[in-house]
């Protein structure tokens, strides 16, 4: 028996039908709502690759049951900016060359975007401190630290 669940996804809202309610919202926003920002990476929320923000806090997809996000108002990669208009972190990633593979993204990003909405300048060592949890086994490191600097500068 199928489940309606009500969301709204980057301004949008939706009435997804599920058939088990312990999928993980992972799996909703990239097969049924076809958004593929957000990627699978260890399924044990360890490695960020899944970040989305719920009401506005970064949250690992791939082990929230999308029941327990009945009503909630989540925010994907393709939410937070364009091709258009990229938000100002999305354009520091692109400026700073700060993808290699480009699997660690989306959670660099999302994780550092509901970062930044509560800490408008960050020193060095918060930023590292914040993105601490999510793995980038490509070594974009320094990049990464500098395009959220970057981005930080031009928000604040």
């Amino acid at each position: 028996m199928a489940t309606t669940i009500n969301l709204t996804v980057n301004g949008r809202p939706y009435a997804l039908e599920v058939a088990d309610p312990d999928m993980p919202l992972l799996y909703a926003l990239r097969n049924q709502l076809g958004l593929h920002g957000m990627h699978f990476g260890c399924g044990l929320a360890q490695c960020g690759a899944c970040t989305v923000h719920y009401f506005g806090e970064a949250l690992r997809s791939c082990i929230m049951p999308i029941s327990a996000v009945d009503g909630a108002e989540i925010v994907t990669l393709e939410g937070l900016g364009s091709a258009e208009k990229p938000h100002p972190l999305q354009q520091a990633f692109i400026d700073e060359q700060a993808a290699q593979c480009g699997y660690c993204i989306n959670g660099m990003i999302m994780q550092a975007a509901a970062f930044l909405a509560k800490t408008r300048r960050p020193t060095e060592d918060q930023v590292r401190q914040a993105l601490e949890a999510n793995l980038c086994k490509c070594g974009t490191h320094v990049r990464i630290l500098r395009a959220v600097m970057r981005a930080a500068e031009q928000m604040g």
